[in-house]
């Protein structure tokens, strides 16, 4: 396990569910937000694939998610589980969403290639 990936996961666990408990703009486009960050933070922390691999799939993933949502397929979440696929695949279909997506995913190249370059500026 990569131990400063699982810290920033569980830190952004943290703030995602602190978010969980708000309205609006902060819960539905924040929330979105930090969730690709959250993904690919979970991702890196047990995998050695790159950067740019691990940050694709997370689009991706959440993109998928999103696009699902314009179809039927929430009539037929199992009432017992309804809450919770609700809250983890959604219901409703948004642009903002995918928006949310796209700058969570290039937030962590941005923090990524910061990362890296202050790395470099300190091996010198």
């Amino acid at each position: 396990m990569k131990l400063k990936y699982f810290t920033a996961f569980s830190i952004i666990l943290i703030i995602e569910i602190c978010i969980s408990f708000t309205k609006g703009f902060i819960r539905y486009t924040l929330g979105d937000y930090f969730a690709v960050i959250l993904l690919y933070l979970f991702i890196k922390s047990f995998t050695n694939f790159s950067v740019n691999k691990v940050a694709l799939a997370v689009l991706l993933i959440s993109y998928f998610i999103e696009f699902l949502q314009l179809t039927n397929l929430k009539n037929f979440y199992p009432n017992e589980y309804l809450k919770t696929f609700q809250l983890t695949l959604g219901t409703t279909f948004s642009i903002e969403d995918l928006i949310a997506y796209t700058f969570g995913v290039f937030t962590v190249f941005l923090v990524e290639k910061y990362l890296r370059e202050n790395k470099k500026v300190e091996k010198n």
